[in-house]
């Protein structure tokens, strides 16, 4: 099987302990290339932990990791070079414009022409007019944007997004989404991490339920919603959503 063909990230028999708290106790799980893939779970489910092991932050006790074809421990330098990790909080300098912000990025990351790689990604997530403003003066939601577009200069193909629409306002998070879902449909893959159910129902191609550091199920949302008995249908008029009311009053664009 080739790189391309094997899946982005594949993970066998995970564990990792703290003293006598066991975090991960034999994970596994696969991820195709392109697509998105949610790690639900409660706070202190294991779903960090997992995150930074992949983004070879911390090593595994036991069990085997593999990102973009590398191993997570006899590969790390190759690993890094595949990814790109955004943490619960945007890591953007409030001082520095929005643009300003991806040029320094692209320069660290030693890339040519600086200038045009911010102004396209300025353009993908809905940020040019913004984009000379100081971001001390973005939304929540334009930050976390910024925050993904500053996680893709350099190209990428595995990101990881550890919950990143936590404390983020109901119009915030669904901007975060749309970028989210343009970035599998550019070809990236997506691991997220998410404490919130409608989040990994709107976004993920599989879902994964962590519980106490272990995979209870692993699935599409068809075949875990299967687990469950058909619910009885009645007839109800459909009434509107309360996202259907916010969005219809306060639009889509921040």
């Amino acid at each position: 099987m080739t790189t391309q063909q094997a899946p982005a990230i594949q993970v066998h028999g995970l564990e990792k302990a703290y003293k006598d708290l066991r975090v991960l106790r034999g994970v596994d799980f696969e991820v195709a290339r392109g697509s998105i893939f949610a790690l639900l779970g409660s706070n202190g489910a294991g779903k960090t932990t997992a995150v930074k092991i992949l983004s070879t932050l911390l090593k595994p006790d036991a069990g085997t990791a593999r990102v973009n074809g590398f191993d997570v421990a006899t590969q790390a330098a190759d690993v890094r070079e595949s990814i790109s990790l955004t943490g619960q909080f945007a890591a953007v300098d409030e001082i520095l414009s929005g643009r300003e912000n991806l040029v320094l990025v692209a320069r660290l990351r030693h890339l040519r022409n600086p200038g045009r790689i911010a102004d396209d990604l300025l353009a993908r997530f809905s940020l040019t007019d913004a984009g000379g403003r100081k971001v001390a003066t973005y939304s929540g939601g334009m930050r976390r944007r910024l925050d993904i577009a500053m996680s893709l200069i350099g190209d990428p193909p595995v990101i990881f997004l550890d919950e990143p629409t936590t404390g983020l306002d109901p119009q915030a998070r669904i901007e975060v989404w749309q970028a989210v879902k343009e970035l599998a449909a550019n070809g990236t893959t997506v691991l997220l991490t998410t404490q919130y159910l409608d989040e990994a129902e709107q976004l993920a191609d599989r879902i994964a339920i962590l519980h106490e550091g272990r995979i209870l199920v692993n699935g599409t949302l068809d075949e875990l919603k299967r687990l469950l008995p058909p619910a009885k249908v009645e007839y109800v008029e459909k009434q509107p959503t309360l996202e259907d009311v916010f969005l219809s009053l306060v639009g889509t664009k921040a």
